[in-house]
């Protein structure tokens, strides 16, 4: 099955409104032809709307970077799916890295987001990965395992193959670590597996993103691997140019 490669910048905390609005300014003309490549930004809560506004008509989708897996609440400073839907953000990211181990984000938590998401008509990107750690003991699989079985628990079978995963060997984000192609290829595939224990209709849908300094000197040799369909970036969707050049390189 052909599967559309798929570029996500995620911003985390930076840019401002104003800051946004420069850089998609800057990004609109540079990836209006790069046909065959679906792409999106994961923005601050504040930036959604204008983002939203400015991104209309174009190529380039917009998520938010968390959700809440109630409707509503007592649950001070989250937001709903609804919330994200009214403004109509087309995504959502779930289980980044950075919210497991900073936000205590669980993956019980995981398993109500994600078709929480998918019933207000939000796209997903499911964050998984292991620690340097993990990773050194030989738990890699393991870890896998348990984040994709949680995460997936209460998708539907059918639904299985709108989930976006995102593998993020955790020891190679930010540091300018990257997997090696193997490494890469390994654990992508793997988590391929998992999905397909389920279904392996399902499995050949699945979009499975490579996230850990993915740059525009190695996009194309990662998104060549047989089982990884983009990447999730993270430093270099900061700026319009790299950004670019990444998505061109899925193209």
């Amino acid at each position: 099955m052909s599967r559309t490669p798929f570029i996500a910048g995620n911003w985390k905390m930076h840019k401002t409104v104003d800051e946004a609005e420069q850089f998609i300014a800057g990004l609109l003309p540079r990836v209006s032809t790069a046909d065959g490549v679906d792409v999106a930004l994961c923005v601050p809560y504040t930036a959604l709307a204008a983002m939203v506004d400015s991104t209309r008509g174009s190529r380039v989708e917009v998520y938010a970077q968390n959700m809440h897996f109630a409707e509503q609440g007592a649950y001070t400073g989250e937001v709903s799916a609804a919330m994200l839907a009214e403004l109509d953000v087309h995504g959502v990211v779930l289980g980044h890295s950075e919210r497991r181990e900073l936000f205590a984000e669980t993956d019980k938590a995981l398993a109500l987001k994600v078709p929480a998401a998918l019933e207000a008509g939000l796209k997903v990107i499911l964050c998984v990965g292991e620690t340097e750690e993990e990773r050194e003991r030989g738990d890699m699989q393991r870890k896998l395992r348990h984040q994709i079985q949680e995460g997936l628990e209460k998708v539907p079978t059918e639904r299985l193959g709108d989930v976006v995963i995102a593998y993020e060997p955790i020891w190679a984000i930010g540091t300018g670590l990257v997997a090696t192609p193997e490494q890469a290829q390994e654990a992508v595939s793997f988590c391929r597996d998992l999905v397909a224990d389920r279904s392996k209709e399902q499995a050949e849908r699945t979009r499975i993103l490579y996230g850990g300094s993915m740059k525009p000197d190695n996009a194309g040799e990662l998104i060549a691997l047989p089982d990884v369909d983009g990447g999730l970036i993270g430093g270099a969707s900061l700026d319009p140019q790299p950004f670019s050049a990444i998505v061109a390189a899925a193209a």
